[in-house]
């Protein structure tokens, strides 16, 4: 099953996967051995011979049956909202690809069952409260397992219902299992996966976005691209900075600067290949983490046949993402920071080119964008709030048993709704963009960026009398995405 961060964005929607011979191999052999240890030699093995957590030093339930309620239902405990559709799909993927690497002792029959799944329209509903990342996404996954098997709620197309009655809209039958694999399913970092990776590719497609509306607005403004000069950024020795201002000069290719703008342009145009480089090696390591926890096994215990091992340890300790969530939010927030900056500079009569405040044509009868610069004001404030680590935030819990903990599921959640509010944030900078461009019979003269210009206008009327700008704002965002995923350097 090939498997990369792009994944996760495809798995959003009905998707065929299919477990290869040598996946299906891995793990029978994982459940033989599984099924040997249990009926041979007496050897404990944590969650089907004893208690869960701290209760371990007691026996289990007497069935294997028994031990699948019982690790399900007490974790049955979330509370809030549920998670967006597409991290209770992506976590479904994380966790098909953790158990097909034949470690945890599963049947295939439950791996098939979770493939069989991400092929139709169904989707679990997940509480975004009770995890703490440490044992696993384990009240979170228990939610999305007893989904599977007909208890709860999940989702159709989009549309909430109870479980069994989704599941027979989508043509799926309830998950039969035994304690191995309740445990398993519930016992891995796939929720926190799942957000993180999924923040991480919206963080990498934003940061194209910022670098496109930065050379449009530079342009716009007639500044000069001085501060690109290659010489200058290869002597500030962070290679992705100087990659940056590459991109920068390519989307400003044959722009012609103002006499009137000044000498050195404000921070928000002057130091964005500084600013954008280093939110682009941060997001990189961010992304770079989360793919080494796709191509790990997060359970405990896990199972080694070659070695008759079983290994009982802590691969359910989801620290990497934690950090890597939590870099992830600096970073968008900081690049969320500039376009509000941006945005501010476009309202402003003394800084955005001799345009009228508020990018209107008739100020006091026309009032344009001073909402939309409210609104951005009111979502940049929310985005620096919520930049507060998790990774670090550890509160015992579980008899001592959890007694350190590292609230990946949190930072990774964190870091998804940042990455969504930088898009909206690219887009009230996109709308005001498109405005700005109305208002200048100089227009754009880079190619690429009247290109830019071009695709906004085509969607985004000008603003010549108050209107909502509420959906613009949407459209931009996603007229942004696409125009520049199709663009390339």
């Amino acid at each position: 099953m090939p498997f990369d961060l792009g994944r996760l964005d495809l798995v959003g929607r009905p998707t065929e996967v299919e477990l290869s011979d040598n996946a299906i191999a891995s793990i029978k052999r994982g459940r033989d051995f599984v099924e040997h240890v249990l009926s041979g030699d007496g050897r404990p093995v944590y969650g089907a011979t004893t208690g869960f957590g701290p209760l371990v030093i007691f026996e289990g339930r007497d069935s294997t049956t028994e031990q699948c309620d019982n690790v399900l239902q007490h974790l049955t405990v979330g509370q809030g909202a549920d998670l967006p559709i597409p991290i209770a799909r992506a976590a479904m993927l994380v966790r098909a690809r953790s158990l097909a690497q034949g470690l945890s002792g599963v049947s295939v029959a439950t791996v098939d069952a979770l493939c069989r799944m991400l092929s139709t329209g169904f989707a679990p509903a997940i509480p975004t409260w009770g995890s703490v990342g440490a044992s696993g996404d384990l009240v979170p996954l228990a939610h999305a397992v007893q989904s599977l098997r007909g208890v709860g709620h999940a989702y159709v197309d989009g549309e909430r219902m109870p479980a069994r009655d989704a599941l027979g809209a989508a043509g799926l039958t309830p998950l039969q299992l035994d304690g191995r694999d309740a445990l398993a399913l519930v016992n891995g970092t796939s929720v926190t996966t799942a957000a993180a990776g999924l923040a991480a590719l919206s963080a990498q497609r934003s940061l194209q976005v910022a670098i496109a509306l930065t050379a449009v607005l530079s342009d716009l403004l007639g500044a000069t691209p001085a501060f690109l000069a290659p010489s200058l950024l290869k002597a500030f020795g962070h290679p992705d900075v100087a990659t940056t201002g590459r991109e920068l000069a390519w989307w400003l290719e044959g722009t012609t600067p103002s006499i009137d703008r000044p000498l050195q342009e404000p921070y928000s145009i002057r130091c964005t290949p500084q600013l954008l480089g280093a939110a682009r090696s941060a997001i990189e390591w961010s992304a770079q983490t989360v793919s080494q926890d796709l191509r790990g096994v997060s359970d405990n215990p896990l199972f080694f046949p070659d070695e008759d091992l079983v290994a009982h340890g802590g691969n359910f300790f989801g620290q990497p993402s934690a950090f890597a969530s939590d870099l992830l939010s600096s970073a968008v927030t900081q690049v969320g920071n500039l376009a509000e900056r941006q945005i501010d500079m476009l309202v402003d009569p003394g800084r955005n080119g001799g345009r009228p405040p508020m990018l209107a044509a008739e100020p006091g009868r026309q009032h344009a964008i001073q909402g939309l610069q409210v609104m951005s004001t009111s979502l940049v404030v929310a985005m620096r709030r919520a930049c507060t680590p998790a990774a670090m935030q550890s509160v015992p819990t579980n008899l001592h048993n959890q007694d350190v903990v590292p609230f990946g599921t949190q930072a990774a959640l964190t870091a998804y709704e940042q990455a969504r509010m930088l898009r909206l944030l690219h887009g009230a900078l996109g709308v005001a963009v498109r405005q700005a461009a109305h208002l200048d019979d100089r227009g754009s003269t880079a190619s690429r960026c009247t290109g830019l210009v071009a695709a906004l206008s085509e969607r985004i009327a000008p603003i010549t009398r108050d209107r909502p700008l509420d959906e613009d704002i949407r459209i931009a965002a996603d007229v942004l995405d696409n125009y520049v995923r199709e663009a390339s350097l």
